[in-house]
């Protein structure tokens, strides 16, 4: 892990591993760098360049009201100019692809193409009023073996995970304290559900022209058949608006694919080769 100095003097946290075609990846909401350590062993010849948000996991806290898509946007920009990367292509979890699809709207020639985790351009409300339940909440769990046994019981639309699973995502996503289980986030980032300030919404009331703007990139969507996030309305609008779109269904799976899952590393791996192909 290694850091950087934002525009506002926030160090980030981020890593670099590999070469190749840079692949930026870019995580969910309340998550870290740590959500791709699954799919790496499959990607293959790339740089992978994992970004920990302000806030989020190794990065320092920050202004709450920064926690915003269009700052974090930027914040992944001067990443990459921090490491020279002139373009990349973006590998984002659920708000990494809201991320993504603003980059593509207004930095797209620094995008080689996209792969979107379980997002599109029409966040389900449904989807959106679980993460507000629990953002900003230390769990109830007192240790990483209650929280395991816990997630294999109530984490909605997932079948057939292993145990074990569950035991890494309770250590990525939780801190174990002699007081119990502690977020490894800033508390304050529940502060993104305020219905006062309209561009702290994490999903913007009409994102469609900018997914929109994906025109022309490499693009893929994996969805968990199961998501409450990502609607089957919205993905067959976003495969029309998009006939070449890669697409894939994960079964067993709800808000989000791991993407170590069969369906979805044919579908990055495909997406891969499509943004090589470009990027020479």
């Amino acid at each position: 892990m290694q850091t950087f100095d934002t525009f506002d003097g926030v160090k980030l946290a981020y890593s670099d591993a590999g070469a190749g075609l840079p692949v930026l990846c870019l995580s969910g909401l309340t998550r870290n760098m740590s959500d791709f350590d699954y799919v790496a062993p499959h990607l293959g010849d790339v740089r992978m360049i994992c970004l920990d948000y302000r806030g989020r996991g190794g990065s320092d806290w920050a202004d709450p009201a920064t926690y915003t898509v269009p700052v974090e946007a930027k914040d992944a920009l001067l990443l990459l100019d921090h490491l020279g990367v002139e373009k990349a292509a973006v590998l984002g979890t659920s708000r990494g692809g809201l991320i993504a699809m603003l980059l593509a709207a207004t930095a797209k020639q620094r995008l080689i193409g996209a792969c979107l985790n379980d997002i599109g351009p029409v966040v389900a409300p449904e989807g959106l009023d679980v993460i507000e339940s629990y953002v900003g909440k230390n769990p109830k769990w007192k240790t990483y073996e209650t929280a395991a046994e816990a997630m294999s019981k109530r984490m909605a639309g997932f079948d057939g995970v292993p145990d074990s699973r569950w035991m890494e995502e309770a250590r990525k996503h939780y801190v174990e304290t002699t007081e119990g289980l502690k977020i490894n986030y800033d508390p304050d980032l529940a502060q993104i559900f305020d219905a006062a300030d309209p561009e702290a919404n994490p999903a913007p009331p009409d994102f469609w022209p900018v997914f929109d703007a994906f025109a022309g990139l490499p693009l893929a969507t994996i969805r968990g058949a199961n998501s409450d996030l990502l609607s089957p309305e919205t993905f067959a609008e976003m495969k029309r608006r998009r006939p070449d779109m890669i697409a894939a269904e994960v079964p067993g799976r709800g808000h989000v694919p791991f993407l170590d899952e069969p369906e979805a590393v044919a579908a990055i791996r495909e997406w891969v080769g499509q943004c090589k192909s470009i990027s020479g």
